[in-house]
């Protein structure tokens, strides 16, 4: 998305019902992508993880990495946490704001506030 915003994420989500208010708010034009209706490509979370690490996205607090079987949550490396991702989006913490390219995971006003 190029020159645009988007942010990621799913709807039933507080933390982004935090960041879409914030966004709202302050007349930030934005789309919002919905990793549970459209999910997300290999090529996007690849390229996010290559400028984030792998790390920083998978979402290791949340019930859904938390029900995985302990073979599953073992020896996570990067290739292993994109399947994950992949597979369950829901894993990828959120929000991750796209804005023209230049990523920010998660939503703290204070951060917001220096990118708008």
């Amino acid at each position: 998305m190029s020159g645009g915003v988007t942010l990621y994420g799913i709807k039933n989500c507080d933390t982004m019902k935090k960041a879409w208010t914030w966004l709202d708010d302050k007349g930030v034009a934005y789309q919002f992508h919905d990793y549970k209706k459209a999910g997300i490509d290999r090529d996007t979370l690849t390229g996010w993880v290559d400028k984030l690490g792998w790390e920083v996205l998978l979402n290791r607090a949340g019930t859904t990495f938390k029900k995985l079987p302990d073979a599953a949550k073992a020896d996570i490396d990067r290739d292993r946490a994109i399947a994950l991702m992949l597979e369950q989006p829901s894993m990828i913490k959120r929000p991750v704001l796209d804005r023209a390219g230049h990523l920010t995971v998660g939503f703290k006003p204070e951060i917001y506030g220096t990118l708008f």
